[in-house]
């Protein structure tokens, strides 16, 4: 009797991650994606340049995982986290522009970081509001805003409202999910 109830919940369990998966947004990596997006562009000063459309990346499941380390793929195309205080910029203070790890778009500006004691890079504001996108995500039963690249689809983390005034928010990303660049 116990096997047959063991078995039966790994049964359910695993068609219902199937749903879930099939639900998060198809095989294909680009979470449902509209064919063009108006993306900020900045020079390497992280100076603005001008709102322009451009193409959405769109890759396949199995490009994506060739193109990113597990880690990253992990946490951008899968919506995994990080362990806090494990990443690469969690602690760290340069300055320079923070751009997403998958299709190089520039998401945040350094001098928008701070340390929030989360131990992952928590940020006041993003660059430009047209680079990320924002929806509601009631996953693992808690009220949370996923923050996600708006070229490319990437989950980079999450938005709370407890951060420092006069905004109040505090974009929690993931270091995998971000590349720095230093300003020049």
């Amino acid at each position: 009797m116990v096997r047959r109830v063991f078995l039966g919940l790994t049964l359910a369990g695993t068609a219902g991650w199937g749903v879930w998966e099939r639900l998060r947004g198809g095989d294909d990596g680009s979470r449902q994606l509209p064919a063009k997006v108006r993306i900020a562009g900045f020079d390497a000063a992280g100076r603005p340049t001008g709102v322009t459309e451009m193409a959405t990346v769109r890759r396949t499941d199995a490009e994506w995982k060739a193109s990113l380390a597990v880690d990253q793929y992990m946490v951008t195309r899968r919506g995994d986290t990080e362990l806090a205080y494990a990443g690469e910029y969690w602690n760290f203070d340069g300055d320079g522009l923070y751009r997403c790890v998958c299709c190089g778009t520039v998401l945040f500006d350094s001098r928008s970081k701070y340390h929030s004691g989360t131990g992952w890079p928590s940020f006041t504001e993003p660059i430009a509001k047209e680079n990320v996108a924002e929806a509601p995500d009631n996953s693992f039963g808690m009220g949370r805003t996923e923050v996600s690249c708006r070229r490319c689809g990437a989950h980079l983390g999450h938005v709370f409202d407890d951060g420092p005034p006069p905004g109040g928010l505090r974009y929690c990303m993931n270091s995998v999910a971000l590349k720095f660049t230093p300003r020049s």
